[in-house]
């Protein structure tokens, strides 16, 4: 069975840290999100992998390479314009030699045993098997509503998705469901190829529950509240990275400092992100922000802009 990793996108919920870097080469406590994918696969005995790549795929080309040091084969598929999350297999499929494609979302990060969800969609004859979860925030994310036998009968728009199940970005497809969409031509999977299958009664979609719950990191938020779950388990507060150059006398609080940033003394620094190689000159202080150097700001951008950085506002998930 062929494996697709999609890490082509944009990440434009994630700005304005993808101004710098693609979103799946996002440092986070020592690793980038692509590594701990592949990781994650690689335990899982998927050892060829296929990546999918469009915004800045350079960054993300320079971590993985050929994926020899990760313990995997890894190639790209390069996508001029991005085609989305149906139209990137599509494109892909000559570099996927099986009828049976596992198609796995660099975010977000899963952890699971993905062997019963392949045997679950080998015994039941589906036509795709979508990993889901209970839909623990139906205010945020659509909804897959599923009858007694796992088959999905609706998409639920967020807002009125109570009780649904919550896709996680892992699914086992038939190599067919996309080989008849035109190469070259974006087009998604829930909100449009399995949306309107669904409806026609075209395809056999369904879902296999998985207990392990998916870390998002979607937004900046949830890329800190990530990165400080990882902190906490080697008894920090905040996670600096391997290469970030940090004066003793900095005050760090629940924050991320990436790697190349570098941070004077007296420096006082909560619940912020510090990205782009900034240099925080010494007494800046800051709270809950995205820190990066000014250059990273647009013009006209409404940003606060102080002592050659600039100050993107981080509000606090949950709105606390």
């Amino acid at each position: 069975m062929s494996t697709l990793l999609l890490a082509a996108g944009v990440g434009s919920r994630l700005d304005p840290l993808t101004r710098v870097t693609a979103k799946a080469a996002l440092p986070l406590a020592g690793r980038t999100l692509i590594e701990r994918a592949l990781d994650w696969l690689a335990r899982e005995g998927r050892h060829d992998v296929v990546i999918n790549l469009h915004h800045r795929p350079a960054a993300i080309a320079a971590v993985v390479g050929d994926g020899a040091h990760l313990g995997l084969r890894v190639r790209y598929s390069w996508e001029p314009t991005i085609l989305g999350s149906a139209g990137g297999p599509r494109h892909a499929l000559p570099l996927l030699d099986s009828e049976t494609l596992l198609i796995v979302n660099a975010e977000p990060l899963c952890d699971f045993p993905i062997a019963p969800l392949v045997s679950h969609h080998t015994a039941s004859g589906a036509d795709v098997t979508l990993a889901v979860v209970p839909n623990r925030a139906p205010d945020e994310f659509n909804g897959l509503v599923a009858d007694e036998r796992g088959h999905v009968r609706e998409i639920v728009p967020k807002g009125r998705a109570q009780g649904t199940w919550h896709f996680i970005g892992v699914q086992v497809a038939r190599s067919s469901v996309f080989a008849g969409l035109p190469d070259g031509e974006p087009a998604e999977t829930i909100p449009g190829i399995y949306r309107e299958a669904i409806a026609r009664g075209s395809l056999d979609i369904r879902v296999h529950a998985v207990e392990t719950a998916p870390i998002h990191v979607g937004t900046p938020q949830e890329y800190l509240a990530a990165a400080l779950a990882l902190a906490s388990r080697s008894c920090c507060d905040s996670t600096i990275e391997p290469g970030a150059d940090v004066a003793s006398s900095a005050r760090i609080r629940r924050s991320l400092i990436w790697p190349g940033v570098r941070i004077g003394p007296e420096v006082d620094l909560v619940g912020c992100i510090v990205a782009g190689a900034a240099v925080v000159p010494a007494g800046v202080r800051a709270t809950n922000a995205v820190v990066m150097p000014e250059s990273f700001a647009r013009t006209g951008e409404t940003v606060e802009r102080r002592q050659g950085l600039a100050l993107f506002p981080l509000p606090i998930a949950g709105g606390q």
